[in-house]
């Protein structure tokens, strides 16, 4: 089990990866939708997104899973992170940065005859660099730490991720646990977590406190 020790962590990263830069785009997207574009039931789509925190999940869990093997990304890289890039959490606090962006930008940018996704990549990207980053630290840990829907959808050992390898050390039948690589693997599994933390508290903090725009 040493030896898949970093080909684990590498499926790791990629899920927590894609997860967190999938949820970012998708959530950006929307709240501008939500938020910039007059549409009829504007309010009725923000909030069945919404809603969705309510939902537990375990009530979710099967119907997703049905998809994904329907679909044949069962065993995939696609199967372990496209059903995780929704997020309801990210649309909400993208929506209320962008409720706090004056008007007048928006129309200036229609003046200088700019499209709404030139408004979009170059004015509002840049203004949400720290609600983006703090979005990106909550979210790649969230990926990382993702167990039950990898353990669902993983039978190969080369997609199994670093917290089911964890796992898979401590059931090992009649086997003896070999307790110092379980110890070793579990502290290089805090490490990409912690780097992650420390490299950016402070567009962390700046994005979950700053409100003066």
């Amino acid at each position: 089990m040493g030896d898949t020790t970093f080909p684990m962590m590498e499926n790791s990263l990629i899920m927590a990866l894609g997860i967190s830069l999938g949820k970012i785009a998708v959530s950006l997207l929307a709240a501008f939708a939500i938020v910039f574009f007059d549409f009829r039931l504007r309010k009725l789509c923000f909030w069945s997104i919404f809603i969705t925190l309510m939902l537990p999940v375990e009530v979710r869990i099967m119907p997703t899973y049905k998809v994904i093997s329907d679909l044949r990304m069962l065993n995939s890289y696609a199967g372990l992170i496209l059903p995780m890039v929704v997020s309801a959490t990210a649309v909400f606090l993208f929506r209320q940065f962008y409720l706090s962006v004056p008007r007048e930008i928006a129309e200036a940018s229609q003046i200088d005859g700019a499209s709404p996704m030139a408004f979009f990549g170059k004015i509002l990207i840049p203004m949400t660099r720290t609600p983006i980053a703090a979005m990106f630290v909550i979210q790649f840990i969230y990926g990382w730490n993702q167990y039950l829907w990898p353990l669902l959808i993983t039978t190969k050992e080369k997609y199994y991720t670093l917290l089911i390898g964890i796992n898979r050390m401590l059931v090992g039948g009649d086997s003896v646990v070999e307790w110092q690589i379980v110890m070793a693997t579990t502290l290089l599994a805090m490490l990409p977590p912690v780097i992650v933390v420390i490299l950016m508290q402070r567009q962390f903090v700046a994005g979950m406190t700053d409100t003066e725009k």
